[in-house]
């Protein structure tokens, strides 16, 4: 179900209906619960058993690491970390497997293949592997009982964390700690409209506006239509995917937080004005901020981080990058971009040290330039999963080389992209300038996006990273 559908408007609207009514107060959670069953099913009914088993296997692991025989806590931990990465690997990396180690005819590769990718889930079970790492090391605020010890009470806020449907698809990634402690009764006169309202229409408008409307000119990134165009439309495009993959991702990440928060649950923002990154370092602070956070929490430190000396801190850096490219899709393709990723942050943490330079204080115009202009040539990676396509693309731009170009396809990536551009020189200039009139005016440019969601939207299409 699609958040830019009417079904999803008339669900949400029944929800919040049923959820802020007095005498249902007590039934918040199974209100909730329902609705994101309902959510999740209802494209494909059947996937609503994984959920629901993925659930079952979190609740039952975290229960016994807090309240059985403590001899086996980490064990039973274990269990339920090996658990979720054998449901994401079974059903995500299993036609990987296959194409990559078996016989293409063999009836074993057949049918690793032809098993389905469930929307969602590497976020449902990254979540689950947060659980049970956070209540064994008792990751969460002093004081609170965030596992009853009742286990249907427990069954019920773990099936809740898991499946809460804002963010069940594409994130953003909550972690156990951060999300457990704020289950509780919300009332109505706690809710935080305005900020959910602006998260909502910037959210719609960089979805339905920005993204809907450039996917119609990125398309032709696809081979084999990429080879009938000239350079500089070659560049246009993937400036524009660029553009369209920020604006669907952020878009998507904004809705959700927006939705949430009418239900009173704050979740972490998850980009942050990415394209201005003063560094890649920096860059990963602000791209998928739950995704970077998950793996520097779970796996980065784990691993001894920093601590260990040069190598195994370049070491260390290079498997998380690499393992967090493979979690975006199951193609190879995704782990070289997460390793193209760990180069760039290796190079770039030698070149910093080598000249004594803080990245924190690295604020060189040109130097972010050219992040930009890597992480956007490293998108070829996400559009064409295809070794061979990337290369050909790559080619095409030297070898199609003219100064004429498609005034059609130029100019609506440029109006397209327009507000992404917008959106972050905005940010540049508030954090130099005061700008109190803007803000006296935030009313008027709220006003402006949700017209243009109104009256241009471009056609309807699943956000980018249903597909992960």
């Amino acid at each position: 179900m699609l958040f830019n559908s009417w079904i999803f408007l008339l669900l949400l609207t029944l929800t919040l209906l049923f959820y802020y009514l007095p005498y249902l107060r007590k039934s918040q959670i199974y209100i909730l619960i329902a609705s994101s069953l309902i959510f999740y099913s209802y494209n494909y009914l059947p996937l609503v058993l994984l959920l629901l088993a993925s659930a079952g296997i979190n609740i039952v692991t975290s229960y016994y690491v807090v309240y059985k025989n403590p001899k086996y806590r980490k064990l039973t931990a274990i269990i339920g970390v090996v658990s979720n990465l054998f449901v994401l690997g079974f059903f995500k990396y299993s036609g990987l497997f296959a194409r990559t180690f078996l016989v293409e005819s063999g009836d074993l590769s057949e049918f690793l293949v032809s098993i389905p990718l469930p929307i969602g889930i590497s976020f449902f079970t990254f979540q689950g592997i947060s659980l049970s790492i956070d209540v064994f090391k008792e990751n969460y605020f002093k004081g609170e009982e965030v596992i009853p010890k009742s286990f249907k009470e427990h069954s019920l806020k773990t099936l809740f964390y898991i499946s809460f449907f804002p963010q069940l698809v594409a994130g953003p990634i909550v972690k156990a700690h951060d999300f457990l402690p704020q289950i509780k009764t919300k009332y109505l006169n706690e809710i935080d409209f305005e900020l959910c309202f602006k998260n909502l229409v910037l959210g719609y408008f960089l979805k339905m506006v920005v993204a809907d409307n450039l996917k119609d000119f990125t398309f032709w990134i696809e081979y084999p239509y990429f080879q009938y165009y000239e350079s500089i439309d070659l560049i246009m495009m993937l400036f524009g995917y660029s553009c369209q993959i920020f604006a669907d991702f952020a878009g998507y990440s904004l809705i959700a937080i927006g939705l949430a928060g009418l239900f009173g649950y704050k979740l972490r923002d998850n980009f942050y004005f990415p394209y201005v990154a003063s560094s890649f370092r920096d860059f990963w602070k602000r791209w998928h901020i739950s995704l970077s956070s998950f793996l520097m929490e779970y796996l980065y430190f784990p691993l001894g981080g920093s601590k260990k000396g040069k190598f195994r801190t370049y070491l260390n850096l290079f498997i998380v990058m690499a393992l967090g490219g493979l979690w975006h899709g199951a193609a190879w393709s995704y782990m070289v971009w997460g390793f193209a990723h760990g180069i760039f942050l290796a190079i770039e943490r030698m070149f910093f040290n080598v000249l004594k330079i803080n990245s924190k204080n690295f604020g060189n115009v040109f130097y972010s330039v050219f992040i930009f202009i890597m992480v956007t040539f490293a998108w070829l990676l996400f559009k064409l999963p295809e070794f061979s396509h990337v290369i050909l693309y790559v080619e095409a731009i030297f070898e199609n080389f003219s100064f004429s170009f498609d005034t059609h396809l130029f100019f609506h990536i440029l109006l397209y992209s327009l507000p992404v551009v917008v959106y972050h020189a905005f940010y540049l200039f508030k954090t130099r300038y005061q700008f109190s009139f803007v803000t006296r005016l935030a009313y008027l440019f709220y006003g402006i996006m949700l017209f243009l969601i109104i009256s241009s939207s471009g056609s309807a299409g699943e956000f980018i990273y249903f597909q992960f």
